[in-house]
């Protein structure tokens, strides 16, 4: 649950530092990106739905690892930006969820994996692209991570909160 709470935290302050630079990034696209941070992660109802049981249900092979890709965000995003009313609504949400869930896959990049290389070559499936060297900076079970996105969340709201007492 700390991996969540870290990729949540990095899609608020990713999204409100952008905010500061762009006009259209307002609360509701930082949240909506805070809850796009957490859509690569979706690939865990297999959990409660195996690939097995949903291969056996629909007849055909299935496996849902696929939503922990830039392919199955896009999908993901695109679902999810279709579920709001206008198309600029629609094209802002899209924006703000797919941002969330790359910021997602950035941060997993540099994690200690047992073979020494980032998951990068997934990401990209199914164009094919090389498992790189990764720098081995931290488990998604430590727990210093997510003390250091609450220290960096809490220093971009209070810096959100001085701009904003600033402009007024």
């Amino acid at each position: 649950m700390a991996e969540w709470v870290t990729h949540v935290l990095f899609g608020y302050v990713l999204f409100t530092v952008m905010s500061w630079f762009t006009g259209w990034i307002d609360q509701r696209w930082i949240a909506v990106a805070m809850i796009g941070s957490i859509l690569p992660d979706l690939n865990r109802i297999e959990l409660i739905a195996s690939d097995e049981l949903l291969t056996y249900l629909v007849g055909v092979p299935f496996a849902w690892w696929g939503i922990h890709t830039v392919g199955g965000v896009i999908l993901l995003s695109g679902i999810g930006a279709f579920l709001l009313g206008t198309g600029s609504q629609r094209w802002r949400a899209f924006l703000s969820l797919l941002g969330g869930a790359l910021s997602h896959m950035v941060i997993d990049l540099p994690q200690r994996y047992a073979d020494g290389y980032m998951i990068s070559s997934s990401y990209a499936f199914p164009v094919p692209f090389p498992r790189l060297p990764t720098p081995g900076w931290y488990v998604s079970s430590d727990r210093w991570v997510v003390l250091v996105a609450i220290c960096v969340a809490f220093v971009v709201f209070v810096s959100d909160r001085y701009r904003e007492t600033l402009a007024r």
